[in-house]
């Protein structure tokens, strides 16, 4: 519900925009950017054409053109980078959290870094480096190093007076971090304790060491889990020694969150989340060629186990109307158990521990949807053509090809995991080909022995 909410709040945004961008309104086009957030504006960008969409940045608020950056995918940004001069460059990304400008670093001129760099005090220079220092998928490069600590032994006024003396605080944070001298991490003081609780009270006497903490190392999804799991705002992220290295707050969850869903549903197309949807033609052509290239070659390897069955067809016409059916149930029930093992796998709810028991219970839901379904389509197939023995091939076929998916949709996304190939980007096309030729081995093959003669 909230996602089809989204979607029609994004759309009625794109109409009312289009129109006012085609009647050549630009107050109307200001007037509607104002009352949008950075990621609404991204989100408009992301869905505009390439000169519309350069209008449309060229009107958006100074204050909010970093941020906007932040949320578009890469390819929108350096379409973005790529119009905007030097000094609007620095200027949009000046007033960006650390954390943020990690994000965008790499994709702005090198005379931009530069001049971004050097306005930045020791201590920013340092933390910088540091998120820049870890892979951009783990809690490192997600982490905000800014991050707000006190001392064990202060009172709770003493907080409150450094927190109105630093006056700037995080849009979204419900703990203060409890650090010792050397920055070690103790706990969390809660800000509902801190605003409620004896202000003569210490902090040490309140903070909560059963936060979770978050490994330096740990992988993006796994941050996300535990946000899910603990229900977290924010959490702190330490290092081996237990050193507190920065935070992260739900707002990047989200984020990251969104990236996964949209990596899940475009990989299945041999997409790229990162995809300009208004590229160039041929640029976009040229992308799309590997996977139509693969699949070509899969669907010629079917056509090739057709062709060794060709007197067949000629002399059987029912089986080349009847064998997409049975390459059909296939491909579904096989889809079906690969899309619930990739999940799985990306929610760390499929290891090796539970794979073999996860097996047996797919290939018993494909061998009863087999037992079923082959026994409906049979019965339709005979009172259709009249030809008990074709229906007979016709169900083994489906039982035979539902089992077989099953077995491919559960086996394929940990092969292709073991070989470090993303399960959700290839295991689709691998899957379509076995049960393609199970399909066709099947049907086809049985028609052949048992249908031609009689």
């Amino acid at each position: 519900m909230a996602e089809q909410m989204h979607e029609d709040k994004t759309s009625r945004h794109l109409d009312r925009l289009s129109q006012a961008l085609d009647s050549g309104t630009r107050h109307q086009v200001e007037h509607l950017l104002k009352n949008l957030s950075a990621a609404e504006i991204g989100d408009l960008l992301e869905s505009l054409p390439v000169t519309k969409r350069l209008a449309v940045w060229e009107m958006t608020d100074p204050a909010l053109e970093g941020d906007v950056l932040v949320e578009v995918n890469d390819e929108v940004r350096a379409n973005l980078i790529s119009g905007t001069s030097h000094e609007d460059l620095v200027a949009a990304v000046d007033d960006l959290d650390l954390d943020d400008l990690a994000d965008i670093l790499d994709d702005l001129p090198d005379a931009v870094t530069r001049k971004v760099l050097s306005s930045l005090d020791t201590q920013d220079q340092e933390r910088l480096a540091r998120v820049l220092s870890y892979p951009e998928d783990s809690a490192g490069g997600l982490m905000d190093p800014d991050v707000l600590t006190v001392r064990p032994d202060v009172t709770l006024d003493v907080v409150l007076r450094y927190l109105r003396l630093r006056g700037e605080l995080p849009e979204v944070f419900d703990l203060l971090f409890v650090v010792d001298r050397q920055g070690h991490y103790l706990g969390s003081l809660k800000l509902s304790d801190l605003l409620t609780k004896d202000l003569t009270s210490l902090v040490g006497d309140l903070m909560d060491t059963t936060i979770i903490t978050i490994p330096v190392g740990m992988h993006e999804n796994h941050v996300a889990m535990e946000f899910e799991h603990h229900d977290l705002v924010t959490a702190p992220v330490i290092d081996s020694d237990h050193l507190l290295l920065g935070w992260i707050s739900i707002d990047d969850v989200v984020d990251v969150i969104r990236e996964q869903a949209e990596h899940s549903v475009l990989s299945r197309a041999g997409l790229d989340g990162e995809e300009d949807m208004f590229a160039p033609i041929v640029q976009s052509a040229l992308r799309r060629w590997v996977w139509l290239g693969i699949n070509l070659v899969t669907a010629f390897m079917a056509a090739g186990v057709l062709f060794a069955f060709e007197p067949t067809l000629d002399q059987l016409v029912a089986t080349a109307v009847l064998f997409p059916i049975v390459m059909s149930m296939g491909g579904i029930a096989g889809t079906q158990t690969l899309t619930l093992m990739v999940r799985g796998m990306a929610t760390g709810q499929v290891s090796a521990s539970n794979i073999p028991a996860l097996l047996r219970k797919e290939l018993a839901v494909g061998l009863l949807n087999g037992v079923v379904f082959s026994v409906v389509i049979a019965g339709i197939a005979i009172l259709w053509y009249g030809d008990i023995p074709l229906g007979l091939v016709l169900a083994a076929a489906i039982l035979l090809n539902l089992f077989a998916g099953a077995l491919a949709g559960a086996l394929v996304p940990v092969v292709l995991k073991r070989m470090s190939i993303d399960p959700a980007l290839a295991g689709g096309v691998v899957l379509t080909t076995v049960t393609d030729v199970v399909g066709i081995l099947a049907f086809i093959g049985l028609a052949t022995f048992m249908l031609l003669a009689r």
